[in-house]
């Protein structure tokens, strides 16, 4: 039992990274270009299902998806950390879904519901979301809940078992779970430290983008009432605070010394 503990403990000073801007730590058991590579397959699978729109609002998707990419390639530029999107093949398509949803795989695969539009409102809106759901990539929150996912399961005693048998890749369900796709795959919520990384992160990319990161707190205010009416797919996966609003303000000021540049 102690050999298994401390096989354990190995695992866990070994698979630790920090995450970018906050320089928090977090648990690492599964490579990201796993996820990489597993997303790409999910995300053809994805939209097989739900094939992607042509039309104004898919075309403004697109454009904010872009303009808010190269800002944050160009933030780890700045940053000397490249190496974060290695592997990234951006892309950015809008679905016809009644969720309230929007999503961003490792990799840079992302995709906008319809049903999210009525709250963005605009490219103003649409970018709060890019910035935050990018920030929620290229921050690993996926691979961070996968690997706590993986203790939960297989616990102290199977973890190596676990991995040694991965095959080099992961399950569907699995992957799903980590990028929060899909509403009935026991999607694991993105906890409240992820969401502040989140929210940091994403008024940043979207500052560096040229759009006023301030339009955050008026998105947040209509999603918020929006969950009121019922049932709200975003906050599934990215569950709210009653302080959320206030943290943002607090962020403003450093993503604002972006905007103005």
């Amino acid at each position: 039992m102690k050999k298994l503990f401390f096989l354990f403990s190995l695992i866990f000073i070994i698979s630790c990274s920090n995450v970018a801007v906050t320089g928090r730590n977090q648990l690492m058991l599964v490579e990201e270009s796993q996820l990489i590579v597993s997303s790409e397959e999910q995300y053809k699978s994805f939209l097989k299902e739900y094939p992607p729109l042509d039309n104004r609002n898919s075309k403004l998707v697109k454009e904010v998806g872009k303009n808010i990419s190269i800002a944050v390639e160009q933030y780890f530029k700045d940053e000397n950390q490249e190496g974060i999107l290695q592997g990234y093949n951006w892309e950015f398509n809008l679905v016809d879904g009644k969720d309230i949803n929007a999503w961003c795989m490792p990799g840079g695969k992302v995709a906008f519901y319809t049903g999210i539009l009525p709250i963005t409102k605009d490219e103003l809106g649409i970018a709060v979301v890019m910035g935050h759901e990018i920030a929620h990539a290229v921050a690993r929150h996926g691979s961070e809940r996968l690997s706590h996912q993986m203790i939960v399961e297989t616990g102290a005693n199977l973890l190596n078992y676990s991995l040694s048998n991965m095959g080099g890749s992961i399950s569907s369900d699995i992957a799903l779970q980590a990028y929060g796709v899909g509403t009935n795959l026991g999607i694991l919520s993105y906890s409240r430290k992820h969401e502040l990384e989140a929210d940091r992160l994403g008024i940043i990319f979207m500052a560096m983008a040229g759009y006023d990161p301030r339009e955050a707190i008026e998105f947040w205010k209509r999603m918020a009432m929006s969950s009121e009416g019922g049932e709200n797919e975003f906050f599934s996966t990215h569950p709210s605070n009653n302080h959320r609003i206030e943290d943002i303000e607090k962020y403003l000021p450093e993503a604002m010394k972006y905007y103005n540049k």
